[in-house]
């Protein structure tokens, strides 16, 4: 597993969400409804329980010790281009198109949120290790259902199409940032 593999996730992310912000100066950031309960980096203004704000991906600082955790939790090292994914922004869902249909690509929206993540990648893990198949890591779902998960092979960090529980059905790409590259952002605001 490679450090060049992980930034060039990295570099990819950065271009996708550059794509984005581009999308984003025609048809405007989305607005979510602001919870004190629930802050984010995100959000573009200060504002007042109840109202409205925009908000955008905006990159994590400092960096965290989730993945650390995460392995420790899994008693295996995960690959570095999830690390490199889930490390990179602070950020709603995003939704994308690829040649084959929409996808929302998972992050978090907070420190909270990453750990509501690791549980998750725990779950996911455990439920991989209990059928006796090859450790996958999630980072997208299909749009709208959810049908199925975009996944990494954490060996060898191939990207793969599965259904929650199951074997990987095919695999879309021989890296995540091969993947990422393919994208093309939808606004972050989409309603499928």
């Amino acid at each position: 597993m490679s450090v060049a593999s992980a930034q060039r996730t990295t570099e990819s992310l950065d271009r996708f969400i550059t794509r984005l912000e581009e999308l984003s100066q025609t048809a405007g950031w989305p607005e979510i409804d602001y919870d004190p309960k629930w802050p984010s980096p995100c959000h573009m203004a200060e504002v007042k329980t109840g109202e409205s704000v925009r908000w955008r991906p905006v990159r994590q600082t400092p960096t965290t010790d989730m993945f650390e955790r995460l392995e420790q939790a899994l008693e295996t090292t995960i690959h570095p281009d999830l690390i490199a994914f889930y490390s990179r922004y602070w950020s709603d869902p995003l939704p994308a198109r690829t040649d084959e249909g929409e996808l929302s690509l998972l992050q978090a929206w907070n420190p909270e949120d990453m750990e509501r993540l690791r549980s998750n990648l725990i779950g996911h893990a455990l439920a991989k290790q209990k059928q006796k198949q090859p450790l996958t890591l999630f980072f997208a779902c299909s749009l709208p259902d959810g049908e199925y998960i975009m996944t990494i092979n954490n060996s060898d960090g191939t990207v793969w199409v599965e259904t929650p529980g199951k074997p990987p059905i095919r695999q879309l790409a021989s890296s995540l940032a091969e993947f990422i590259d393919t994208l093309t952002p939808l606004p972050a605001d989409y309603q499928e």
